[in-house]
């Protein structure tokens, strides 16, 4: 009777092995950690610690999955550019994990009304979700571009920019929108367009690169990418003049000073007010504005190429 062999399949352990491999599996080891601890404490109730509990996990597992993929080595049958893909999600993790880093603390830790071993376990939970932030910060700084290398659009400086406007455009559409800060005016509302107009174009970019669909367009695609910063540049400067004037100046129907209504709901808790979130608006106005300018700077010196 012949003898039949058994094929043993090996993973490919030295992705593992490697610093960015290494990194990754700390990401999830802290993340869970992180969230573990959280639900162990149960103050993580309402629409924040739901936000923040989606940061932890959603890292947690799209870090594991990249960890499996590298792992099996089947990197070249997934449907997406593996020289795009790890660099864009690691990135949105680190401002993910960051936000939620900033905000649970904000909301839950706090409330002096939990006993001291509630807190001590959301002290932990918080330093965890700063060591994974740390993490993901390592990984991008492991993984982008260096000077002369061949690799994706989204592990270039520009690459990495997209994701932080597009980032930050989130972020303002969830204080414009609680309630609609827009409505008050209608320059207000061209305000709203910029942001939804450069969001929209940023994420079609990202999904370009990550897709590997960049030749689908009708152009050459440094040139759509030097042009779409230019006219990104060009509105967010007209929604950087036109929303404090409609916002803050009292000749245009807008609040130059914060009301007095606007204060602590309790001594222990603090609620933004819409005065508050206007602020806040054009302040990140103001950032994505900067980043958009630097895109337009690296997007006008990057010679592109094609992956």
């Amino acid at each position: 009777m012949p003898v039949q062999h058994r094929t043993i399949v090996v993973g490919n352990t030295s992705t593992l092995k490697s610093p960015v491999g290494i990194v990754r599996i700390l990401e999830v080891l802290f993340a869970c950690v992180t969230f573990s601890l959280v639900v162990h404490t149960g103050r993580w109730d309402g629409r924040i610690g739901d936000l923040c509990m989606f940061c932890w996990c959603f890292c947690f597992a799209v870090t594991l999955v990249i960890l499996i993929v590298e792992f099996a080595g089947v990197q070249n049958r997934m449907p997406v550019s593996w020289k795009n893909f790890p660099i864009t999600f690691a990135m949105y993790a680190v401002l993910m994990c960051l936000s939620a880093t900033v905000i649970y603390p904000l909301h839950y830790l706090e409330d002096k009304a939990y006993n001291n071993e509630v807190r001590n376990y959301q002290i932990v939970a918080i330093v965890f979700s700063c060591l994974t932030t740390l993490a993901y910060i390592i990984e991008v700084s492991l993984t982008r571009a260096k000077p002369g290398e061949v690799t994706g659009y989204m592990a270039t400086t520009p690459g990495l920019l997209k994701v932080l406007e597009t980032f930050i455009a989130c972020i303002i559409f969830v204080f414009i929108s609680e309630p609609p800060q827009y409505e008050r005016h209608d320059a207000l509302k061209w305000c709203l367009a910029v942001y939804c107009i450069c969001f929209i174009l940023s994420i079609v970019v990202i999904i370009l690169c990550v897709g590997e669909c960049t030749g689908w367009l009708p152009c050459a695609f440094n040139k759509f990418l030097s042009a779409y910063a230019l006219l990104a540049v060009l509105m967010y400067v007209s929604a950087m003049i036109i929303w404090p004037i409609f916002s803050f100046d009292k000749k245009n129907g807008g609040t130059p000073s914060r009301p007095p209504n606007c204060r602590m709901v309790s001594r222990n808790l603090y609620r933004m007010c819409d005065w508050d979130k206007m602020v806040a608006v054009a302040v990140l106005t103001a950032i994505n504005l900067i980043a958009y300018v630097l895109d337009l700077v690296h997007s006008a010196r990057l010679i592109f190429i094609t992956v």
